[in-house]
C-alpha cells in the first residue's frame, strides 16, 4: 500500500552538494515553507533518468513545492512541456516560483484529475497517496501516448506474492500490476521505498 514520503525533504540533505541546481532550489524552498513530504533522493534520481525518454509531454500529480517535479524538469528532453498538479494554493505559488524561469513547466490548482487537460503524456507519475488512483481513475489508455511509461511512487517493498496490505491483497498495487493495458513492474529503490513502473502496450 503506498504512503507518503514522510522525511523526503530532510533525505536530500547529505546529497545538497550533488543536487542539480534547480532540484537544490526546489529543495530550499520545500524547507522555508516546512513542507516534509517531498519525494526522496532515489525517486527523484528514477524520475530524472525516465524523463530522459520523454520527448513531448510529462505530467506529474501532487506537486508539493516542486521537488520531484524539479528531478523530472532536470532529466527531461530540450521541448518536453511539463505540467504538475497540486491542490494546495500555497504550495502551488511556493512551486511557481521555483519554476519560475521555466516556462516549459505548468503548474496547475486542482484536482489531479486536470493532468487530463493536456494529456496524452510520454510520462506521468502518479503520487503514492491514498489510493494511487488504483480505482481505476486514472485511465492509462487515455493518460498516455503508446509506449509511454506510468511511474506510481511511495510503496513500501513487497515481501509476498499477492502483495498483502494488512493482512489481505493491497488492491491499488495489483491494479497497476496487473493493468491489461501496460507491462509493469515493482522496483525497490530503498529497502523501505518501491515504485511501480509500467508502460503503455503498444496493442
Amino acid at each position: 500500500m503506498p504512503g507518503m514520503s514522510l522525511q523526503g525533504t530532510d533525505a536530500h540533505r547529505n546529497a545538497d552538494g550533488t543536487l542539480p541546481a534547480l532540484v537544490a532550489r526546489a529543495v530550499a524552498a520545500a524547507r522555508a515553507h516546512g513542507f516534509p513530504y517531498s519525494c526522496r533522493p532515489e525517486q527523484g534520481r528514477l524520475l530524472r533518468l525516465l524523463a530522459g525518454g520523454a520527448p513531448r509531454g510529462i505530467a506529474e500529480t501532487g506537486t508539493g513545492c516542486g521537488v520531484g517535479l524539479a528531478w523530472l524538469a532536470s532529466g527531461a528532453p530540450p521541448g518536453t512541456r511539463l505540467v504538475s498538479v497540486e491542490r494546495d494554493a500555497e504550495r502551488v505559488r511556493v512551486a511557481r516560483q521555483v519554476f519560475r524561469d521555466h516556462p516549459e513547466v505548468g503548474i496547475l490548482h486542482g484536482d489531479w484529475r486536470r493532468v487530463e487537460e493536456h494529456g496524452p503524456y510520454d510520462l506521468l507519475v502518479l503520487d503514492g497517496g491514498g489510493q494511487a488512483k488504483g480505482d481505476g481513475a486514472a485511465d492509462p489508455v487515455r493518460l498516455l501516448t503508446p509506449g509511454g511509461m506510468l511511474v506510481v511512487d511511495d510503496f513500501t517493498p513487497a515481501t509476498t506474492w499477492p502483495p498483502l496490505f494488512g493482512g489481505v491483497p493491497d488492491r491499488p498495487r495489483l491494479h497497476w500490476l496487473e493493468h491489461p493495458a501496460l507491462r509493469t513492474t515493482e522496483l525497490r529503490l530503498a529497502p523501505d521505498l518501491a515504485v511501480i513502473v509500467g508502460t503503455r502496450l503498444r496493442g
